[in-house]
């Protein structure tokens, strides 16, 4: 709700319950974790997964920048510290582009390593954040989504200087239409810099229906593949929400008490099957083990034009790291991906 100074509150009964739907939603990761990797994560569980051996995909690394120079990045997570080293070829991003050595002490980084030099950093995004769900509020500049039950609403600013771009892809910035953007992370809210995507013309509440179709459910499924932030996931996650979990397992994320049908045609999967996604535009491909559902995801019925046009639809919505290591950028949001059933 909105309070009498125009700023964004939930009422407890609504804490309570999100908390209630966020520790189920822990439950579910933990369970899938365990499933697919049959002990706790850590280095094990690659292997488990299938994942491909160290130098064939890039990895990730995620912490508070504690130190930076022009040659050396030194991420701190805990009491650990990773030293990267930074050369002529890494670039970076904190709402725009810039030098590497441009990100200050305090940010929250996400760093990809140099697939065969493991401790040189080859890009580096700074404070990226990504709100993907329904709006519910509007307060001038500010608006309030939902992205699910399990995750706490959330605030995002539209700066003057980005405006422009994203009502170009999001002209219906109202209670009950989609949206989602990437931005820069500053404290509470999200300051939106980019569209990741262009909205759907139909509020959530009037969602076109999926044409009927019959046969068998393709062995292969085509369509857009996201990323989102961590929420109760360990950092470094390989993982994938999928958008078609079986019911009888039950959505905890689902936005705004409702459950909409996607609109790719998906067999039901448990939480800890194993997929194979393949990155149509890079062709890299890896088996990443299911650890939620994509219950956002389902709601857009949008393509990703990362590289000529995909089909219609969202088949997956990645961790960061599985997004990363697979060759997608943060800050495009998507890219083009084939799916198959790996167990």
């Amino acid at each position: 709700m909105l309070d009498v100074h125009g700023d964004f509150r939930c009422c407890d009964r609504c804490t309570g319950n999100a908390t209630a739907v966020r520790a189920s939603r822990r439950r579910m990761l933990k369970a899938a974790v365990f499933t697919a990797h049959d002990g706790p994560p850590g280095p094990e569980a690659d292997r488990a997964a299938d994942f491909p051996a160290p130098g064939k995909l890039p990895r990730a690394i995620t912490g508070t920048v504690r130190d930076v120079s022009p040659h050396v990045l030194v991420i701190g997570n805990g009491a650990s510290e990773t030293r990267v080293a930074l050369t002529s070829d890494a670039t970076a991003w904190r709402g725009a582009p810039l030098e590497p050595s441009g990100v200050q002490p305090g940010d929250q980084a996400v760093v990809r390593l140099h697939p065969s030099q493991r401790s040189v950093a080859d890009r580096i995004w700074a404070n990226i954040g990504r709100v993907t769900g329904v709006i519910i509020e509007r307060d001038a500049d500010s608006l309030l989504v939902d992205e699910g039950k399990t995750k706490p609403r959330q605030l995002v600013t539209i700066p003057g200087g980005a405006s422009g771009r994203i009502q170009v892809r999001f002209p219906n910035l109202e209670p009950g239409y989609l949206i989602d953007v990437i931005g820069v992370r500053r404290s509470d809210e999200l300051e939106a810099r980019i569209p990741a995507t262009s909205q759907p013309a139909y509020p959530v509440d009037q969602m076109p229906t999926p044409a009927m179709v019959t046969g068998r459910v393709p062995a292969a499924i085509s369509g857009s593949v996201t990323w989102h932030e961590p929420v109760d996931e360990p950092p470094g996650l390989l993982g994938v929400s999928y958008p078609a979990l079986d019911p009888g397992s039950g959505c905890a994320e689902d936005p705004v008490g409702s459950v909409a049908p996607q609109f790719v045609r998906m067999p039901y999967l448990a939480v800890g099957s194993v997929l194979q996604v393949s990155n149509d535009c890079t062709g890299s491909t890896c088996m990443l083990s299911v650890t939620g559902c994509a219950a956002i995801a389902r709601l857009f019925n949008d393509r990703c034009v990362t590289c000529g046009t995909s089909p219609r639809g969202r088949v997956a919505d990645l961790t960061q790291a599985s997004f990363i290591a697979l060759g997608g950028e943060l800050d495009r949001g998507c890219f083009n991906a084939t799916i198959t059933i790996g167990r």
